[in-house]
C-alpha cells in the first residue's frame, strides 16, 4: 500500500496588516479566495482526500486550511503541529515518520521555502510552490517511516494562478 501526500502552502498573505509578530500575519484577500478555491478545486477533482491534515498553528496557515475546507465542504481529522512553523525539510520527515499508519492520506499545511524544498528531496524534480499551491506525493511505503527523501512520485502540482477565473462563491456545483 502506499502513502498519498498533499504538501499545501499557505495563501498570500497581507504584509500591510497590523500584526504583532510573523507567527500572526493574516492573509491577504488574493490569498483567501485561492484558499478557497484550492478547497473546492481538491473536492471536485474526486480524487479520494485527506484522511487526516497537519497544519502549522501560523494564522495564516490555520486561515488557509480554513478556509479551503469551507469551501470544499470536507471535514478530515485537523491536528496543529508547532513543528511545522518554521521546520526544515528534515524537521518535517522527522514528524511525517511518526504518523499513524492509518491513515494513508495525510496533507500537511505549511510554509516556504521548507515546501518546495520538500519536493526537491522527496522526488528530485525542481519546483516552486507559490502561496496555496497544493502538490500531491506518492510513496511506496507500507507506512509513515518508510517514506524517504529520493523515492517520492510527484503526481501533480496545482497553482492558484491557473484557477483564479473559478471563484469560490459558497454554493457547490
Amino acid at each position: 500500500m502506499s502513502r498519498k501526500l498533499i504538501l499545501f502552502r499557505h495563501g498570500k498573505s497581507d504584509w500591510d496588516a497590523p500584526f504583532a509578530s510573523d507567527h500572526d500575519r493574516p492573509l491577504s484577500l488574493r490569498g483567501e479566495r485561492d484558499a478557497q478555491n484550492m478547497g473546492m478545486l481538491l473536492v471536485a477533482s474526486g480524487q479520494p482526500l485527506p484522511e487526516l491534515v497537519v497544519c502549522s498553528p501560523a494564522l495564516r496557515a490555520r486561515a488557509t486550511l480554513d478556509l479551503a475546507l469551507r469551501a470544499g465542504d470536507w471535514s478530515p481529522e485537523v491536528v496543529y503541529s508547532d513543528e511545522l512553523y518554521g521546520a526544515d525539510a528534515e524537521g518535517v520527515l522527522e514528524l511525517i515518520h511518526r504518523l499513524p499508519a492509518r491513515p494513508v492520506r495525510v496533507m500537511l499545511v505549511g510554509h516556504e521555502p521548507t515546501w518546495s524544498e520538500l519536493v526537491l528531496r522527496f522526488c528530485g524534480g525542481r519546483v516552486r510552490m507559490p502561496t496555496a499551491a497544493m502538490a500531491r506525493l506518492d510513496f511506496p511505503a507500507s507506512d509513515w517511516s518508510g517514506v524517504e527523501f529520493g523515492r517520492g512520485e510527484l503526481v501533480w502540482l496545482h497553482q492558484p494562478k491557473f484557477f483564479r477565473k473559478f471563484r469560490y462563491t459558497g454554493r457547490r456545483h
